[in-house]
């Protein structure tokens, strides 16, 4: 007789008087590891928050106790949460990239400590997930990966009996989504019981059964070979038509003066205390280049990519050309930042609870982190026609917490393309998107950058999820620029 480790039964769950989660009901048995995949949106970040009590629900959540006693379950998130050193959680978004003011929060080692495992365990633990290297890091300028990894090494050292993760894969690179893999059946075989959400194309090895969520419901969960066969029969559906040639009238926010080198860095090099973050980079960006982004998690792309958009103040110690300009001979942050549409995958966490979506998109035509004065009648026009341009007309008065991550990835590209900036930097922008989104997405900026030629740094750890328009690549390793393919 097998023994339910799980059971849902009737899982409800309301979030601003909309159903996200209808009746969903499955159990896991002993020996079973369930995988709830579905695209963005369809509810799953909510389902994890539902079984971790995070949220209120109603029906039926029951883990099975464990020796007699309740199990500890621990959530992997997408975006590890974390307090300063005052334990407030107060930070800004440029903070990661200033080293004194970074210096305000707790590091790795920390953080591991505060578990109470001794010191050799924490440093196995660490060098099980390569990430021994980050123990004097301090927790914000960990990387979106590697604060993957260091969640799940301090729910090792807490002695986690269940891993509920939150589409795990987000935001690792090739090696790492393997060295995940391998962990997970390590895990499974340690009798940790592992429940996840995640994509239709990552379902880790370790996985048994696997259920689709789609709008809030839930299908019967099916063994994983019978999944994969039904799924190799699956089409997506095809991806809504997108508006082009009203995108190409759509006018400028600002206007933009003519140049020919977007980005010019010589012999560019940023060091935090003792740690070498970027060293001698040598790269030039022309007007109209589209540029693949690569490199491993910590590599030093987040840090390259904020010499280019202003964030980070040792830029003005480098020779660092934009937009035909030296870097530091005269123009303000804001006069660079207003010739670039941004997203990327920390940015969103920095938005107010309370800001609405609509709102939010206008913030791109000020590069702030929320709207704080009041809109013309044509920027409100600018701002609508590009939420409708991107179908997101339904989210218009909806709190952008409240959304989904994918769906909060799709409002924040659309904050980048208000101003219709000359350049786009789009880090891990389909990050947390499902697949049907991510081509829709990459076809628009295909014909954005093809038609209007704009310039493009796309960084993706994937490259199947590259936009067709991309003709070039530069590759970083270890803060060094190891190949660049023109």
């Amino acid at each position: 007789m097998q023994t339910d480790l799980l059971v849902v039964k009737g899982l409800t769950v309301h979030l601003s008087g909309i159903r996200v989660l209808n009746d969903v009901s499955f159990s896991v048995e002993a020996g079973q590891c369930l995988a709830i995949v579905g695209r963005s949106g369809s509810g799953k970040t909510t389902l994890i928050k539902a079984l971790s009590g995070q949220i209120f629900s109603r029906g039926e959540i029951r883990f099975a106790s464990i020796d007699g006693r309740v199990p500890n379950i621990t959530v992997i998130s997408r975006q590890h949460k974390f307090t300063n050193l005052s334990n407030i959680s107060s930070f800004y978004y440029q903070q990661r990239f200033n080293s004194f003011d970074a210096e305000d929060s707790h590091t790795v080692e920390d953080e591991l400590n505060a578990t109470g495992a001794n010191e050799e365990l924490i440093l196995q633990t660490l060098r099980k997930l390569r990430i021994e290297h980050l123990a004097g890091s301090g927790l914000i300028q960990l990387s979106n990966g590697e604060h993957k990894r260091f969640q799940i090494a301090k729910a090792l050292l807490q002695q986690a009996d269940w891993l509920l993760l939150d589409s795990p894969y987000i935001g690792l690179d090739v090696s790492a989504r393997q060295s995940l893999n391998e962990m997970l059946h390590e895990l499974v075989s340690q009798g940790i019981n592992i429940f996840l959400v995640t994509s239709f194309t990552e379902i880790p090895g370790a996985v048994t059964q696997v259920a689709v969520l789609d709008a809030g419901s839930l299908t019967k969960p099916v063994p994983r070979e019978e999944f994969m066969m039904q799924r190799a029969d699956m089409k997506l559906p095809t991806p809504a038509l997108l508006d082009i040639e009203a995108i190409m009238k759509m006018p400028s926010a600002y206007y933009y003066q003519n140049f020919s080198t977007a980005v010019k860095m010589t012999d560019t090099s940023i060091r935090y205390n003792d740690k070498l973050v970027l060293d001698t980079i040598n790269w030039e960006v022309k007007k109209g280049e589209r540029w693949h982004l690569a490199g491993h998690n910590g590599s030093g792309k987040s840090t390259l990519l904020s010499l280019i958009n202003g964030d980070n103040p040792q830029a003005f110690a480098n020779e660092i050309w934009l937009f035909d300009r030296k870097k530091g001979s005269g123009e303000s942050i804001w006069d660079i930042k207003q010739k670039i549409g941004y997203v990327s995958p920390e940015l969103h966490h920095y938005f107010d609870a309370g800001t609405n979506c609509f709102d939010l998109v206008a913030s791109g035509l000020f590069d702030t982190i929320g709207l704080f004065r009041k809109l013309n009648a044509d920027q409100e026009k600018l701002t609508q026609a590009w939420m409708h341009a991107l179908h997101l007309d339904q989210f218009t008065n909806r709190m952008f917490h409240g959304l989904s991550d994918g769906e909060q990835r799709r409002i924040l590209l659309a904050r980048a393309m208000v101003k219709n900036p000359p350049m786009l930097i789009l880090d891990e922008p389909c990050q947390g998107l499902d697949e049907e989104t991510t081509k829709a997405f990459n076809l628009l900026v295909d014909h954005i950058c093809l038609a209007l030629g704009k310039t493009l740094i796309y960084v993706s750890h994937y490259e199947s999820e590259l936009p067709s328009c991309i003709t070039k690549k530069v590759v970083l390793s270890e803060g060094r620029q190891v190949s660049s393919v023109q």
